[in-house]
């Protein structure tokens, strides 16, 4: 296709930051509209008269500092599936709509979910130790499936991992705002706020949910005891959804068996912090979604959006500013 000139003075700005790679389209971007690539530091300067943000950097919170230099801003973008780095009073009760990365990183972190729980069952972490201390350790594994997880967050993310957690012959169940019978993916769906009165016979418990002030250490000491002892972890949502001092604390005691964590309350990971350290702690980088190409995705989804929005149509799944996340279909 030839994009030709912009045909519009839109203007486009795009939020990056120093060692950040550029959207992978950015020349196609240009030929879309005005753009203007900015950091965090020239970000007011940049906003008056812009009336689209591309938000590359999605773990900036730089947009609420210069929110009084966004006189014409009507769309924003977030090349993430979280947006709570970005939200703040202003913008909930502006009429900008938001729209996030919503369908890029389903597959590939339901596939992350689905690796650590098979790690976990076929002690393959125990083998890699093992294998580092030249010892020959006969063990028996634990069959995956008829175990039972639970995951707590009921968009598209944790639809994946419940599809994928099934189709090896688990038995899943959700967790979300409200609680519902008969749902297509999780069968049952129990109310996350009371969380602990539906653990108690889990083997994999999956964080998958936005971080709002109601998902906040949604696993907390309470949920951690209901537990079952033998329970295995795995947070692929954001570190904050889960009480850290008391995740420590269970693990070291014997509350639950392990914990697999790519994503912390402060990243990257403190040197310091004692899960680098916990044999019953896998850690990996905030990367469970980044699978090759990811960029490339992200870069053709704002493409994409920006050519509806040019065109008059409307941006497909804007986020809920009020709930933190774009309400299932």
């Amino acid at each position: 296709m030839d994009d030709g000139p912009a045909t519009s003075p839109l203007t486009v700005v795009i939020l990056t930051a120093d060692g950040t790679p550029p959207p992978t389209n950015e020349d196609a971007l240009h030929r879309l509209a005005d753009v203007t690539v900015t950091d965090a530091a020239g970000l007011a300067a940049a906003l008056p008269g812009a009336e689209v943000l591309f938000i590359w950097d999605f773990f900036s919170g730089a947009l609420a500092d210069a929110w009084h230099a966004a006189d014409s801003l009507r769309w924003i973008h977030v090349a993430a599936a979280g947006v709570d780095a970005i939200l703040f009073d202003g913008l909930r009760e502006s009429d900008v709509v938001v729209t996030n990365a919503r369908g890029v990183f389903d597959r590939p972190i339901a596939e992350f979910v689905l690796a650590s729980v098979l790690a976990h069952d076929k002690l393959l972490h125990e083998n890699k130790a093992l294998q580092a201390e030249h010892t020959w350790r006969h063990r028996e594994p634990r069959r995956t499936s008829g175990t039972r997880a639970l995951v707590v967050g009921t968009g598209g993310i944790g639809r994946a991992s419940a599809r994928l957690l099934r189709a090896v012959g688990m038995e899943v169940r959700g967790a979300g705002r409200v609680a519902r019978a008969d749902d297509p993916d999780f069968g049952e769906i129990v109310a996350s706020s009371e969380l602990a009165a539906h653990v108690g016979d889990v083997d994999h418990l999956v964080l998958a949910a936005p971080l709002t002030p109601q998902t906040r250490e949604v696993v907390d000491a309470d949920v951690l005891a209901a537990l079952p002892t033998h329970a295995h972890l795995v947070n692929i949502g954001r570190g904050a959804l889960v009480d850290e001092p008391a995740l420590v604390a269970s693990l070291r005691e014997g509350g639950i068996a392990a914990a697999s964590l790519d994503v912390f309350a402060v990243e990257p990971l403190p040197a310091d912090h004692p899960f680098w350290t916990m044999t019953n702690v896998h850690v990996s980088a905030h990367m469970c979604g980044d699978v090759i190409g990811w960029r490339d995705t992200l870069s053709d989804q704002f493409e994409d959006n920006l050519r509806r929005y040019l065109a008059g149509e409307d941006l497909p799944d804007p986020v809920d500013k009020s709930s933190g996340y774009v309400p299932s279909r």
